[in-house]
């Protein structure tokens, strides 16, 4: 039995507490918060230990896997000292996305990973859907042949302005992860961005993106759209054929380029996703199943690096626009 502890038992915390004690190879440990009122309902609601400080939660607890729920500034900037102390004592450790909103502090949770041998993950969910699981076994089956374009848009409505970043830096983890997902590493970016009517913040984004593969791609995000709207649309295309994965889980659709017979894939209303909460249970059982399996910390799916590698991107699309849209290479793409 694999146990956890779910440091930050906000919202987010509370799905990731759920997940660990309704999956047949985990045991919810412990919970910890900063905020003793929120760790010690969180105890109560599930039946286990509760802790302010994670080192004394450590060393008091037997613990294999240290989730982190953290949040701060753009959704980020409380991930970095937990995840590093619960890597220094040689736990694997699944973060929140961002993996942090400050990029120096994203590469060294990834090097000292690396350093000392842990597992690292990103809660980057939005791969981990049957829709993209069939979209990727077409393409690496060759039925897209040579890739040639990808298209992603992601767009909510968030109101939040946290900084003028907030919406590249706490959204786009995701979009660009997904992207990468599907055609590898990125090598540069261009970016405009906007901002919506009373905004502070760049709620609206243009991303253009050369991968090292050669292929194209680009990415249009936004934080000033409705909800009740389709959030997500993403299409890969080849010289052979393409693919559509509309609204994350809803389906997949395939077109080969010489025929008129698709393949469509629906996600059922009986036995399948029933709602966007069923992504981070995907990516949680992912995950664990890796560890049950004794998978060696550079085989994790979508991993801590996976995760720092989507930031660089970030960063470079922000350093674009504030340059006038100049194309920005991105370190560590070779």
């Amino acid at each position: 039995m694999i146990r956890v502890a779910v440091v930050g038992v906000n919202h987010i915390g509370k799905i990731h507490c759920s997940a660990y004690r309704q999956h047949p190879d985990t045991e919810l440990a412990a919970v910890c918060d900063l905020m003793p009122e929120r760790a010690e309902a969180a105890g109560l609601e599930y039946g286990v230990p509760a802790y302010t400080d994670l080192r004394e939660l450590l060393a008091k607890e037997q613990i294999d896997v240290v989730a982190v729920a953290t949040a701060g500034v753009e959704k980020g900037s409380h991930h970095f000292e937990p995840a590093m102390i619960a890597i220094d004592a040689g736990k694997d450790v699944l973060v929140e996305k961002p993996i942090s909103n400050r990029i120096e502090e994203a590469r060294t949770l990834v090097a000292v990973a690396r350093e000392r041998g842990v597992r690292l993950a990103c809660n980057l969910n939005h791969r981990f859907t049957p829709a993209a699981y069939k979209a990727k076994e077409l393409l690496e089956a060759g039925k897209l042949g040579s890739l040639l374009f990808l298209n992603m848009r992601l767009t909510i409505q968030n109101p939040q302005e946290d900084t003028e970043w907030l919406h590249m830096r706490a959204l786009h983890p995701h979009s660009i992860d997904v992207m990468r997902y599907f055609a590898g590493d990125v090598k540069r970016v261009q970016a405009f961005m906007t901002k919506a009517p009373g905004r502070q913040s760049w709620s609206t984004a243009s991303v253009n993106l050369e991968f090292v593969s050669g292929a194209v791609g680009h990415l249009t995000g936004s934080y000033d759209m409705s909800m009740r709207h389709p959030i997500e649309y993403c299409e890969v295309a080849g010289h052979e054929g393409r693919f559509v994965i509309d609204n994350l889980y809803e389906s997949m659709t395939y077109y080969p380029h010489q025929s008129d017979e698709l393949t469509v894939v629906r996600n059922s209303l009986f036995g399948g996703m029933q709602g966007f909460n069923d992504t981070f249970t995907h990516r949680i059982n992912r995950f664990i199943g890796q560890i049950k399996a004794g998978d060696a910390p550079e085989l994790i799916e979508a991993s801590g690096a996976d995760a720092l590698a989507a930031q660089e991107v970030i960063e470079a699309a922000i350093r674009s626009h504030q340059s006038g849209g100049i194309p920005i290479d991105v370190p560590g793409s070779g």
